[in-house]
């Protein structure tokens, strides 16, 4: 036990002594250096290493992750191009607004601002809760908030972001739609949707040529979504081009106030007129009823946006008499006054009857025109071959749409001749089983108001007159016009046709209304096509009402007065000298009306 003891002891000095000793000896400082020199060219490297790393090997991966926080590519908006009337009246111009953007895992960090954002943008708050809840669960980094509102919400939207200072909230430029003339062009011109594409009419026709192209450029951007820089221009923007319409502001407006006035004052269902440029084919005026305001919400109904000069087939009734007397004449087979006895007031054709309203007895043919002969009109079509009207009727353009390249236009129907039978050929003497669209009859009567010659109409703004088609002989096409202004006389079927001052001719048409059924019970569609003036035709109208109620639904009571207030108003805006003297004497309150 001792022994052990003594051991330990002795162990315990020599441990002693040893540490003495090194504390003597002095400290290696070249081995200090050389440690801390390993230590610093380590940590050297190790920043270099990851420098190259970062700059060279990294580079392109972090560039674009600070691009993505802020570095932005917006779009540069551009203008959609105008529509103009013939005069450059604007009737469908953009204007710039205000689009509400926002951020949605920015905006979800910051709930408390959504009841003052949401009544600044005036939307339910729960409707904005509910798409913010939905973009954030997608992982959605972008949605917009509201677009393309007016400058007194965009202002206040800018109030919250300030207050709040809310970041991932931001406003952007972009373009909205304005229609000028509201609902009196809202069927021609048509609207866009919320990205500016055409929907309907001349917006979506010619979408291509108005469509406008948006820029981009490139921008920083601080954590708030704010632009503090404008890096480049990626893209330059492109704008849509302007497009001039033929249709004048001034006549569409007397047009539709008019058109307006006759379905109101007759409880009509519905109501279209065309008024066109005679000799070049244009379409000055173009109007509907009912109608509805492009500039409004899509609330309204499909059949209010119909343009139904083009898209609503009707039978043209005796407006189509004067093509066939001039057919007639054409061919050699009768003159203005070639007898025709239309006694007793009806006429046997095959087991049908054909009826006038009461026994004309002997007329000539400016007569049976003067007094819409159905009975006349036949004897006068059962002396040509049904090929021959039947060509007559396609030459007018009848059974095929016409070139206005308009959304929806309906082509008519014109059966062909060798389907007809004897009464079929009889009844399309006068209008029956013939189905034309309100713009294809007033390009017919332009052929009369040309000397015979058929143009192309258009919608579209014309510098030169194109080249016609000839159907009638200019002798043939006069002799129809002074025919047809005995229609507008005292013993005609349209004296409320008449414009003072100015020799007008045309024709009434009164039509039973067909249905899937048959012919309706009481129904009936009301036309009146006309041109003036006679010696120098300048303008051809057709207006037709669509069921005018009451007693009253005839041609020249219902349609022909809307045609007279307009033509009157054509001829005075354009400057067309007045071509009957009494008329003037009239209109000078000297004199009585012949």
């Amino acid at each position: 036990m001792r022994a052990n003891r003594n051991q330990g002891r002795e162990r315990m000095k020599e441990r002693m002594r040893r540490l003495e000793l090194a504390e003597r000896r002095p400290p290696n400082f070249a081995a200090r250096r050389a440690a801390l020199g390993l230590m610093l060219a380590a940590a050297f490297v190790s920043v270099i290493g990851a420098a190259f790393y970062r700059q060279v090997l990294e580079q392109e991966f972090l560039k674009s992750e600070g691009e993505r926080r802020f570095v932005r590519e917006p779009a540069i908006a551009a203008r959609r191009g105008m529509v103009l009337d013939r005069n450059g009246e604007p009737l469908a111009i953009s204007t710039s607004v205000a689009t509400v953007w926002a951020d949605p895992q920015l905006l979800a960090e910051r709930r408390e601002t959504l009841p003052a954002l949401a009544t600044a943008l005036d939307v339910p708050q729960a409707k904005l809760s509910a798409k913010l809840d939905e973009y954030v669960a997608a992982g959605k980094r972008y949605v917009y908030l509201r677009r393309r509102i007016d400058p007194q919400r965009a202002l206040a939207v800018s109030e919250v972001i300030d207050r709040f200072k809310l970041a991932g909230v931001g406003m952007e430029t972009e373009y909205r739609r304005f229609y000028p003339g509201g609902e009196m062009f809202g069927q021609v011109v048509g609207f866009t949707n919320i990205d500016d594409i055409g929907q309907e009419g001349i917006e979506l026709v010619y979408n291509d040529w108005l469509n406008a192209e948006p820029g981009k450029r490139r921008v920083i951007q601080d954590g708030r979504g704010r632009v503090i820089e404008e890096v480049e221009q990626l893209k330059a923007p492109s704008h849509g081009r302007d497009l001039s319409l033929s249709i004048d502001r001034r006549l569409q407006f007397l047009a539709y106030r008019e058109l307006k006035r006759a379905v109101a004052t007759h409880r009509a269902a519905s109501g279209s007129a065309v008024l066109l440029d005679a000799l070049s084919g244009e379409v000055l005026a173009m109007v509907n009823q009912p109608a509805f305001n492009p500039n409004g919400a899509r609330t309204e109904s499909a059949q209010s946006r119909r343009n139904r000069t083009l898209t609503d087939v009707f039978e043209p009734g005796s407006t189509i008499k004067p093509f066939v007397v001039a057919a007639a004449m054409e061919a050699g087979l009768i003159s203005p006054r070639t007898a025709i006895n239309t006694a007793p007031g009806y006429l046997k054709v095959g087991r049908n009857r054909v009826r006038d309203i009461r026994n004309y007895g002997v007329l000539d043919a400016t007569g049976v025109i003067t007094k819409s002969s159905n009975v006349g009109v036949v004897k006068i079509a059962q002396r040509m071959d049904r090929a021959v009207l039947w060509q007559l009727y396609g030459q007018l353009g009848f059974g095929r749409p016409t070139e206005v390249r308009f959304p929806g236009e309906r082509s008519g129907v014109l059966p062909h001749f060798e389907g007809w039978s004897r009464f079929e050929h009889a009844t399309l003497a006068f209008g029956y089983a013939l189905n034309v669209t309100t713009l294809q009859l007033a390009q017919a009567y332009s052929v009369l108001a040309n000397d015979g010659v058929k143009r192309p109409v258009t919608l579209i703004k014309r510098d030169a007159i194109p080249q016609g088609e000839r159907v009638f002989s200019e002798q043939t096409a006069r002799q129809a016009r002074l025919m047809m202004e005995t229609v507008v006389s005292e013993k005609g079927t349209a004296r409320r046709a008449a414009v003072p001052g100015y020799r007008v001719g045309g024709k009434t048409g009164t039509a039973k209304k067909a249905t899937g059924r048959g012919y309706a019970k009481g129904k009936y569609q009301s036309v009146f096509a006309g041109l003036a003036p006679i010696s120098d035709p300048r303008f051809v109208m057709v207006v037709m009402i669509d069921e005018p109620q009451g007693k009253q639904y005839y041609g020249g009571i219902v349609a022909a007065p809307t045609f007279s207030k307009v033509m009157q108003a054509a001829l005075r805006l354009y400057n067309v000298a007045p071509d009957d003297p009494q008329g003037e004497l009239l209109l000078a309150g000297v004199g009585e009306k012949r």
